[in-house]
């Protein structure tokens, strides 16, 4: 019926040269999703804990006046939990399906380049990714691989404010391989052949980033 995800992301970047950036990701994650039986029966499965880990170089490529643009070579490493169980009507103990899990359970490869610019009191760039996953994790299916594009544009209202439109175009594949403890006749969110899919979403977005006072700097 319905599913809900929270996600708390840490982020640290450190430059040790001016020509690279080195950025460490560390998402916790809270899943809920909503049921109903054939039967009419409501119920309702939760996981919470940590996802997989990221890890990326940040490395500057091409700078011309207010045009600048820069590759993102990442690694996501799988800290995730695959092997997610919860209480159903039909079993006390059962393993969860696909999007009810923590992580992907494999090493993706998650190459990309951004680009941005500023001019005046606008600000505008977009970026592209790809998450390559690498061969198959401990429950023998690999999550589909993923291309993302994204562009936006950032208007400056005030020295400390600016408001944003985003469009985001995601493309996925469907899993590869399959849990032998998911029965895809249960639930359609067992089904490793309707996991993929493309999307389109648009975004609007406020910021603020002080120049003064005691929050400078934040």
């Amino acid at each position: 019926l319905e599913m809900t995800m929270d996600m708390l992301m840490l982020g640290a970047m450190y430059a040790p040269t001016d020509s690279l950036t080195l950025m460490l990701m560390v998402p916790w994650i809270e899943k809920s999703m909503s049921h109903r039986t054939g039967m009419g029966a409501e119920f309702e499965t939760n996981t919470s804990g940590f996802g997989d880990l990221g890890l990326s170089a940040l490395v500057p490529v091409w700078q011309s006046g207010v045009h600048r643009a820069h590759l993102n070579l990442g690694l996501s490493i799988p800290t995730g939990s695959v092997t997610e169980r919860g209480a159903t009507p039909m079993n006390p103990d059962a393993k969860l399906p696909y999007p009810m899990q923590l992580g992907s359970g494999t090493w993706d490869l998650v190459p990309g380049i951004t680009y941005t610019a500023q001019e005046d009191a606008w600000l505008w760039g977009g970026q592209l990714t790809y998450r390559l996953r690498t061969g198959d994790n401990s429950e023998d299916y690999s999550l589909g691989n993923v291309f993302d594009a994204t562009a936006w544009v950032d208007r400056r209202l005030a020295r400390d404010f600016g408001v944003s439109l985003r469009l985001a175009y995601r493309d996925q594949d469907n899993i590869d391989g399959a849990d032998p403890e998911l029965n895809p006749m249960m639930v359609p969110t067992a089904d490793p052949s309707l996991r993929g899919g493309e999307r389109l979403d648009a975004l609007v977005g406020f910021d603020w980033a002080p120049q003064a006072g005691a929050a400078a700097g934040q």
